[in-house]
Formats: C-alpha cells, sequence, structure tokens
C-alpha cells in the first residue's frame, strides 16, 4: 500500500504561480511513475503530468511551457510548479503514483487539493 498526501493547493489570481507537493508513504519502494491529474466541476479527471523514476516527464497539452513537475526520490515526493495560471486550470488536483509489485500494476490516489484561479 502506498499512501499519498498533497499540499499546496489555494486561490491565485490569473498569472499567478503555485507548486503543489505530494509525500508519498508506505510501500514507496515499489513506486515507478508519479503524475498528477485534475478534475474541473462537472467534468471527468485529467491527466496534467507524469515523471517516471528515471525522470522522464509527459505532460497533456494545455499545461506544456506553464507546468513542470519534479521528482525527488530520496524524500518521495513528487511536486507540480504551475506558472501563469489561467481561470481554466482550477479544478481539485490528485497525485497518483503507479507501483508494480510482483508483476502486478496498482495506482494509488491522494485526496485531492483545490486550485482555483480567478480572472
Amino acid at each position: 500500500q502506498v499512501q499519498l498526501a498533497e499540499s499546496g493547493g489555494g486561490l491565485v489570481q490569473s498569472g499567478g504561480s503555485l507548486r503543489l507537493a505530494c509525500a508519498a508513504s508506505g510501500s514507496v519502494f515499489s513506486i515507478n511513475v508519479m503524475g498528477w491529474y485534475r478534475q474541473a466541476p462537472g467534468k471527468e479527471r485529467e491527466l496534467v503530468a507524469t515523471i517516471t523514476r528515471s525522470g522522464s516527464t509527459n505532460y497533456v497539452d494545455s499545461v506544456k511551457g506553464r507546468f513542470t513537475i519534479s521528482r525527488d526520490n530520496a524524500k518521495n515526493m513528487v511536486y507540480l510548479q504551475m506558472n501563469s495560471l489561467k481561470p481554466e486550470d482550477t479544478a481539485v488536483y490528485y497525485c497518483r503514483t503507479n507501483s508494480v509489485v510482483a508483476g502486478l500494476e496498482y495506482a494509488y490516489w491522494g485526496q485531492g487539493t483545490q486550485v482555483t484561479v480567478s480572472s
């Protein structure tokens, strides 16, 4: 089992910045990919960014050039630096990890942190 705890959400004006953090605990040795997803009201949850243990990253097109995902394997942390925020970035942001144990893949989710961008 992996437990995830997000922090860093809040209210920010359009054009502002926020940094989200996610701390993983439990069976952290099994973690491979870490990532951030978001869900806006009335919309499906969508991938924002992912990062592998080796540091390879992937972003949804709408955040490329504005958001940066990073990871500290020693501290079992993943971060999301969000710059040039727009009202359409308003959502609950969730941390997710993919772990592999005995050849089986498991996904774990955090509780989410609210990000609100005012225009």
